[in-house]
């Protein structure tokens, strides 16, 4: 397989041995793009990037033309009021709502539960006909939005899991980089699964081996992702490359699709949506740009 760029790619590997796959990814770019639309304090700025990397983990799963993954926090009575990150197809876009006056407040390094209350994340695999949607629920636990994840994969999918992000920031650039393995014995192409266990002693090597994956080594731009790979398992195990895939900031909205959306209020509410230049004018959370459509442009 043709070497990678160091950043804005994500890498898919498996483990035979060991009946393990998995993704590293690492992003630069694309993750600059995303954190450049809206100007976040740094600890916003963190979780953002942190939530942007496990998307694309995470959507590196969907094997089918245009399914999406869509990884979103649902918030209580904490400082994050909504995050919401999604990918499709090495697409990513990702945007968070907080409260400025409770985020003044807290520590240099805030708990899960001060940024996000009692949360709890939805996880959404939007797949063709006839799979359709498929969504997972967990509580926002635990030490870091990471770790919550895993729990989906333990209590929902019933896959070890493990996961592993970090950022770093410095002279300018945003960079952020994980690792997901996963056991999959037995079942990886839908068969029953068997033996999945968190003890497998399968498992429990790649996961001490996995683990031991330094930030430094997930952000280094020098370092290819092939090297992480080599240095974590080849030493006891063949490391298979199956694939890479680029990964850009990709949000969708455009004129066209603004006038779509429009299209489906009743006239009322679009009536209430114009204001006194005759205009309508919608704003993307995403990528914070304002599309200013006229109402008599409009077939109401």
């Amino acid at each position: 397989m043709a070497e990678l760029a160091l950043t804005d790619n994500i890498l898919s590997f498996a483990i035979p041995a060991k009946n393990c796959r998995g993704r590293v990814v690492r992003l630069g770019a694309a993750l600059d793009d995303i954190l450049a639309a809206h100007d976040y304090p740094p600890m916003i700025r963190n979780v953002l990037a942190e939530a942007v990397c496990l998307t694309a983990l995470l959507g590196a799963l969907l094997k089918d033309e245009g399914s999406q993954l869509t990884l979103q926090a649902q918030t209580e009575s904490g400082v994050i009021n909504l995050l919401a990150c999604d990918y499709r197809d090495g697409a990513l876009r990702g945007y968070v709502e907080f409260d400025h006056e409770r985020l003044a407040l807290q520590p240099v390094e805030p708990s899960l539960m001060a940024l996000f209350g009692k949360g709890y994340l939805a996880i959404t695999f939007d797949l063709p006909a006839p799979r359709g949607r498929t969504q997972g629920i967990v509580p926002l636990e635990g030490a870091s939005l990471a770790e919550a994840v895993q729990n989906y994969f333990f209590q929902s999918e019933q896959i070890p899991t493990l996961i592993r992000v970090a950022f770093n920031e410095s002279a300018g650039r945003n960079i952020a980089g994980g690792l997901l393995v996963q056991h999959l014995p037995e079942g990886e192409e839908g068969r029953e699964r068997l033996h999945v266990q968190l003890d497998h002693p399968e498992w429990e090597h790649v996961e001490i081996m996995g683990g031991s994956v330094t930030p430094a080594e997930m952000t280094d731009t020098a370092l290819p992702l092939e090297d992480i790979l080599w240095r974590l398992f080849s030493e006891s195990d063949e490391v298979r490359l199956l694939s890479g895939k680029s990964c850009v900031k990709g949000c969708r909205c455009n004129e066209g699709h603004i006038r779509d959306v429009i299209a489906r209020f009743p006239k009322e509410d679009k009536d209430d949506m114009v204001d006194e230049a005759g205009n309508i004018a919608i704003n993307c959370a995403f990528c914070s740009k304002t599309f200013t459509i006229s109402s008599a442009s409009l077939n109401n």
